[in-house]
């Protein structure tokens, strides 16, 4: 049974946070990010460089779907997944927590750094980071039933504040 959907702009600690919740809730994790690269046998920005970004919605939309549907625990989506209509539809559906990990630039850019595998994010990460945030917080928002900061917070320690605010038990 789904329990908790992890949103929120890169950095955020989807990934992390998601992680360190599942073993709190003694229950089983997937990011979808992770979903689609096994999928496609790619990584992420190998389909972004082959496919653009509107390609790479498309796989993301058919993984993500699939992944509401299923049994993990917890699910971290990619960033930028709410921006597909038939997702903002499906994730209240599932009846699961849905957890917006707010976090601030300088965590951001301290998380990111150089690594170059968030092409959204490869020329000018502080730029385009704020940009995507401004187009997307309206939305991580209306889908939150649960808004918790990260910044400066190690995982485990969102998590366990995640269990507590969100009164989940490891039933």
């Amino acid at each position: 049974m789904l329990r908790a959907i992890l949103i929120g702009p890169p950095g955020s600690g989807k990934s992390s946070v998601g992680k360190a919740l599942s073993r709190e809730l003694s229950t089983s994790f997937a990011d979808t990010d992770e979903l689609i690269a096994e999928r496609e046998g790619k990584s992420i920005p190998e389909i972004f460089s082959e496919s653009g970004e509107p390609g790479f919605r498309e796989i993301e939309k058919e993984v993500v779907l699939n992944a509401l549907k299923s049994n993990y625990g917890v699910l971290a989506l990619g960033g930028g997944s709410i921006l597909i209509p038939e997702v903002r539809e499906a994730i209240p559906a599932s009846r699961a927590q849905v957890i917006f990990l707010r976090v601030g630039i300088s965590n951001v850019l301290a998380r990111i750094g150089a690594k170059g595998d968030r092409p959204l994010l490869s020329a000018d990460p502080e730029t385009q980071w704020r940009k995507i945030f401004e187009e997307r917080e309206h939305i991580y928002e209306e889908l939150a039933t649960v808004e918790i900061a990260t910044d400066n917070r190690k995982p485990f320690e969102v998590a366990r504040d995640l269990v507590v605010r969100m009164g989940l038990s490891r039933a």
